[in-house]
């Protein structure tokens, strides 16, 4: 097919500079609110449940999971819904097990809860490493995106459009923080959930709205391979393990995880996790329709002549579909998707340098409100120059692997830390402080030592650890850690103080 993919395309830079001015109204709008640091993080806590729940939705859904899964279902067929399983079912965990009782409990980060009887500075310093660790990764991933995404659909040069995402994030994240984020988060996830529908049944129209001829079509075409497992993930403990990862670590992501001091209380928390699981849900179900629609309509060899990965297939099949409006349209959609992903990431790890560590450790929770917001945006800007950086520097090589990393290190190091210190009365300073670590340097070693960097990346012949994704390995080595650790040292205010969680937890108020 001919595309007009790496061309300059008029309406795409139409409607992304029509993005841009309603995102920069809403942070001028927002800059007006933000007044404090409760403001700057937690949007004031005046952010309803079914509000947060499309904000949590425009959070999750990033361009991996638009871009990424639609292509590796249109290149691999059914097993591109692993990705989609993966990445929803970690919903219900957070649901029953962390929503209500990190409203409760915490204030601005994840880490409150895991050191609210625990002693602060040690726990506040591992669970800092941890969170710098998982957003560094997941920004690096999403900047790569952006640069070669602009390339392709706008036909600027990588470098700008790496310079353009993230001159744009900063300015709503530093002048609108949190209020700023979550509207542009909502308009994006109404964006993005339009143009996946529409598209979905446009796809649809062309088989008599039946499924089932789509994916028979897609079988005469390429194979009945392409209905069956296996192709993708052949192994069943890497199957495992990358299951275990992406289930456990939706429950680990400190941009997720913040997004719940957004809400008034625990129930409208409960709330929001019900409306994003809804709406995540059908978002997935509809990329998968999207990657065998361009499979079929596109076809693989022309999707692996532009991206060899498969990122394009949407917007190829937007082109072939829609012509030059609809691709101009789903290119903005993609791009707003990245900008709304880096600005709730860049929040969570400013979040973690200046509250956790400036705030709580550094100044011993004696800084003033004007200090801490002078702090957070100061530590914004750090992050978003950072990630510029990264995104420049990480040019053209393949990120997939690091989204991967990114769940891989929040399921080892955040994820059973934040569990056991709510769950487990013997739980213990000492144990927080080596599950996190042990966790999050694990992850990172092994993910270095496996197929996807020392074959993939490296073109070495073999790997020393067989699996592509840590986890089998590192989420129980990291319970285990912490659980061993605790038993062998003792706290007498960590015990003492489990009553109080357990109250907190439950009805939200302070003994």
């Amino acid at each position: 097919m001919n595309t007009t993919l790496g061309q300059f395309n008029s309406l795409a830079i139409v409607f992304f500079f029509l993005f841009i001015a309603i995102s920069l109204g809403v942070t001028y709008w927002a800059a007006q609110k933000t007044k404090n640091t409760a403001h700057y993080y937690a949007a004031g806590g005046n952010v309803s449940g079914w509000q947060n729940g499309l904000a949590l939705s425009g959070d999750f859904m990033s361009a991996a999971s638009f871009l990424g899964i639609a292509g590796l279902v249109s290149l691999n067929g059914f097993d591109g819904l692993i990705y989609s399983i993966g990445f929803l079912v970690g919903w219900p965990i957070v649901m029953f097990l962390i929503a209500e009782p990190l409203r409760n409990l915490g204030k601005y980060t994840f880490t409150d809860v895991v050191a609210y009887r625990l002693k602060q500075t040690p726990v506040r310093v591992a669970s800092a490493i941890g969170t710098l660790a998982v957003v560094s990764f997941y920004l690096i991933a999403q900047m790569v995106g952006a640069g070669n995404l602009i390339k392709l659909l706008f036909g600027l040069e990588y470098e700008l459009a790496v310079v353009i995402v993230g001159c744009v994030m900063l300015a709503y994240v530093i002048f609108g923080g949190m209020i700023a984020t979550t509207w542009v988060q909502i308009i994006k996830a109404v964006l993005l959930m339009a143009g996946t529908l529409l598209l979905a049944i446009i796809v649809l129209s062309k088989f008599g709205f039946n499924p089932i001829a789509l994916f028979d079509a897609a079988s005469v075409k390429y194979g009945a391979t392409v209905l069956a497992p296996g192709k993708l993930v052949s192994n069943p403990l890497d199957a495992i393990s990358l299951g275990m990862s992406l289930m456990l670590g939706t429950a680990g992501l400190p941009h997720i995880l913040m997004r719940f001091y957004t809400v008034p209380n625990a129930k409208e928390a409960r709330v929001s996790v019900m409306y994003a699981t809804v709406i995540i849900g059908i978002f997935y179900l509809l990329t998968f329709i999207l990657g065998f629609g361009a499979m079929v309509l596109v076809g693989q060899d022309p999707i692996k002549a532009i991206d060899k990965g498969g990122n394009m297939a949407a917007p190829m099949l937007a082109e072939v579909l829609g012509g030059d409006a609809f691709l101009g349209f789903i290119a903005a959609v993609s791009f707003a998707t990245i900008l709304a992903v880096v600005a709730g990431l860049t929040l969570s790890g400013a979040a973690a340098l200046s509250h956790d560590l400036w705030v709580n450790v550094v100044r011993g929770s004696r800084a003033d409100e004007t200090e801490q917001l002078k702090v957070a945006r100061a530590a914004t800007l750090l992050l978003g120059v950072l990630a510029i950086v990264l995104g420049i520097v990480f040019k053209g090589q393949n990120v997939a692997y690091m989204v991967g990393l990114a769940f891989a290190i929040a399921a080892s190091a955040n994820f059973p830390a934040l569990l056991l210190s709510m769950l487990w009365r013997r739980f213990t300073t000492n144990g927080a402080v080596a599950s996190i670590l042990v966790g999050t340097i694990v992850s990172l070693v092994l993910i270095y030592l496996s197929p996807t960097i020392q074959v993939d990346i490296l073109k070495h012949s073999t790997a020393i650890f067989p699996l592509k994704n840590p986890g089998l390995v590192t989420i129980p080595l990291s319970f285990a850690v912490g659980i061993i650790v605790s038993l062998l040292t003792t706290e007498r205010a960590a015990v003492e103080g489990f009553d109080e969680v357990e109250h907190r937890i439950h009805t939200g108020e302070v003994v």
